[in-house]
């Protein structure tokens, strides 16, 4: 293991985050999070966040904490990371439609506007930001980066899995990984 390497884990929201931070717990890798946003119906197992990522843009000190943990940073904040450490990131990608359906659902429970922004709209800018960001990411001499499709690891478990432990070194508990990918948390599927 690379005790020096900060693994995070990003992308879109709803593009299965938080499965992926459980995933990499159940391995046996550190995880930094605070649980002060607590499990709910849109994520029932958790959201492992860490709350001062989202000051990232001012307050980087916590990074040497970060150091041999995965830490969940959305995808917009990380054009912030210091060039000082090595990063590994696993990022996320999920079928827009899905994103766009799991988002929606999660503003309805919360009693919150939906119609702020079209679907249409939304999606053309979250694809101008995922463009952005992964010319960013390969711009970016100490991070690596690997690109982990949500739908391949429910339909793919142990392939998935292989792949994002071979990528972070290949000591992580592989059938722990796959045991905790749960199927029935899969509720806006792709027509």
């Amino acid at each position: 293991m690379n005790q020096q390497a900060i693994t995070i884990v990003s992308g879109l929201p709803r593009s299965g985050t938080s499965m992926m931070m459980k995933m990499l717990e159940a391995g046996g890798l550190p995880v930094l999070t605070d649980n002060l946003r607590t499990p709910d119906p849109d994520n029932p197992r958790g959201y492992y966040e860490f709350e001062r990522v989202k000051k990232l843009e001012h307050d980087k000190s916590w990074l040497k904490d970060a150091r041999g943990k995965a830490v969940k940073i959305i995808a917009a904040l990380l054009k912030h990371l210091p060039p000082d450490h090595h990063y590994k990131i696993i990022f996320m990608r999920r079928d827009m439609d899905e994103i766009l359906a799991s988002q929606r659902r999660m503003l309805i429970r919360r009693g919150e506007a939906t119609d702020k922004i079209s679907d249409e709209k939304l999606a053309q800018l979250f694809e101008h930001h995922l463009r952005q960001t992964e010319a960013w990411l390969a711009e970016q001499p100490n991070i690596d980066v690997t690109y982990v499709n949500y739908n391949d690891v429910l339909e793919n478990p142990d392939a998935s899995v292989e792949r994002i432990e071979q990528f972070l070194g290949g000591w992580l508990d592989a059938d722990n990984m796959v045991r905790v990918i749960d199927p029935s948390l899969y509720r806006q599927r792709r027509q």
